[in-house]
């Protein structure tokens, strides 16, 4: 079986077209730090709103927003195809002051939902970085998730996070600085479905790779990896 090596680095993260920030009143009290990622295949290119007011416009599928920063509390979220008033997602969600937060639109288009993440954008150790891994790929099947050295054999090897299923966010790995290779499989496989390349990390930065489906829905699997940090 072939191996699929296509990832979309975001190390910079990505300025979205038409992004607002919206603010009310100076200082980061009230407020939080809201981020979001198209993650469904098929679906067309969308607007997002905030409390009925468009903040993202025309965002493409594999894209990831900068943080907005908006008031803390009780938002509405919606989502939908880009120059019509028809929601796909339609969600109120909690937002604690000072907290960071990504928000997925994730699955086909049929299925679409909100996957709400907190971000943990604490500084990690001198000398390490910080990685979390989500697996948005609604193709896939529960899947295992390799972390290691750029060329790395894993065929004799365990996993580093194993039978991760379809939604689910790791924990922050905190791992020296340097360069690694992920690798995902279906769980049980050492067949790799998605291969990342090298990905070299400088201390200090703190990274989100999410895991998707092609533009369309199914494989080969492809990724993004976005910036929460340096």
């Amino acid at each position: 079986m072939s191996r699929y090596p296509r990832l979309l680095l975001l190390a910079m993260t990505t300025m979205v077209v038409g992004a607002t920030i919206l603010t009310a009143g100076c200082g980061d009290n009230g407020h939080a730090q809201l981020r979001v990622v198209h993650a469904s295949p098929d679906a067309p290119n969308v607007d997002v709103l905030v409390d009925g007011k468009a903040v993202l416009t025309n965002v493409a599928y594999e894209t990831a927003s900068n943080y907005l920063t908006v008031s803390a509390g009780s938002r509405k979220i919606e989502v939908r195809a880009t120059g019509t008033s028809q929601d796909v997602i339609n969600a109120t969600v909690s937002l604690s002051r000072n907290k960071y937060y990504t928000v997925l639109a994730v699955d086909k288009l049929a299925s679409i939902s909100p996957l709400v993440l907190t971000d943990d954008n604490t500084p990690p150790a001198s000398g390490q970085i910080k990685l979390r891994l989500v697996h948005a790929s609604p193709t896939a099947g529960p899947v295992d998730i390799y972390v290691e050295a750029p060329g790395t054999d894993i065929t004799g090897i365990s996993p580093t996070l194993t039978n991760v299923p379809f939604k689910a966010a790791s924990d922050y790995l905190a791992v020296a600085a340097g360069s690694y290779e992920v690798y995902i499989t279906q769980t049980g496989s050492k067949t790799v479905a998605l291969d990342s390349g090298s990905l070299a990390l400088s201390a200090g930065q703190i990274r989100t790779a999410v895991a998707l489906d092609a533009p369309g829905g199914g494989i080969p699997l492809t990724a993004i990896v976005s910036k929460d940090l340096n």
